[in-house]
């Protein structure tokens, strides 16, 4: 299987999301619903297998094949940017691709409210960003890193699993860091950025997460730290 022809496709029909299962003919994901890529047989199981090692490193792909599980983004010559996360299902892998706009929209096209301008420009503070798969965090939480980076002249890191967006130094300098590739540790990114006379350090919504159910509920939040860390060794 050539997966590029499947995303040239996807993207020209203005699909939010490509599906590879094996049994189960290309599903693309258009206007919310899935619908299968017509005059296309059931894929085979090792065609998954093919069309994840084009879109791979080697490195990412000996990680899949110890851990089972890989999410990864990719920007193919055009420009367009995937995030994608590769799974084992019934012996076999899936694959699953989320087409990602070349333009990182502005707070305004994607009509959020104006205290969300109020709370990234504010100098400290915990920021969370939370809601069910596909509802917007990520794009969300680019465009508010977008109009800091627009208005504000300072230092912004993100801590990403994967980087998704790729932002530019406009007014402020930015540093995107993504775990397993520029850093082996959530915990250990975070401790050092301190260290870089940074204004805002901005960790994804994985990190979120990790927080929210280990450290704030944990009497160890050092220890709870530490779980986050053994996934990406």
């Amino acid at each position: 299987m050539d997966i590029f022809p499947l995303i040239e496709l996807a993207l020209s029909k203005g699909a939010s999301d490509l599906h590879l299962v094996t049994s189960s003919p290309p599903m693309l994901r258009i206007n919310g619903a899935l619908e299968p890529v017509e005059n296309m047989e059931e894929i085979a199981a090792d065609s998954v297998s093919v069309a994840l090692s084009q879109i791979t490193t080697p490195e990412q792909r000996e990680y899949f094949s110890h851990h089972l599980e890989l999410d990864f983004a990719r920007t193919l010559r055009e420009g367009s940017r995937l995030r994608c996360n590769a799974a084992r299902q019934r012996g076999a892998v899936s694959l699953a691709v989320r087409f990602l706009p070349k333009v990182i929209p502005n707070m305004d096209e994607l009509g959020l409210p104006e205290v969300c301008k109020d709370l990234i420009m504010r100098p400290r503070g915990l920021i969370v960003v939370s809601g069910p798969t596909g509802s917007g965090k990520t794009t969300t939480q680019a465009a508010m890193i977008q109009h800091l980076n627009i208005i504000k002249r300072c230092h912004i890191v993100t801590i990403e699993d994967p980087i998704e967006y790729m932002h530019h130094s406009l007014n402020s300098a930015i540093t995107q860091r993504e775990l397993g590739t520029d850093t082996l540790s959530w915990a250990e990114a975070l401790k050092h950025v301190l260290r870089q006379l940074v204004k805002f350090a901005i960790p994804d919504k994985t990190s979120y997460w990790w927080i929210t159910q280990h450290d704030l509920h944990s009497s160890c939040p050092p220890r709870a730290v530490s779980l986050r860390d053994k996934r990406l060794t």
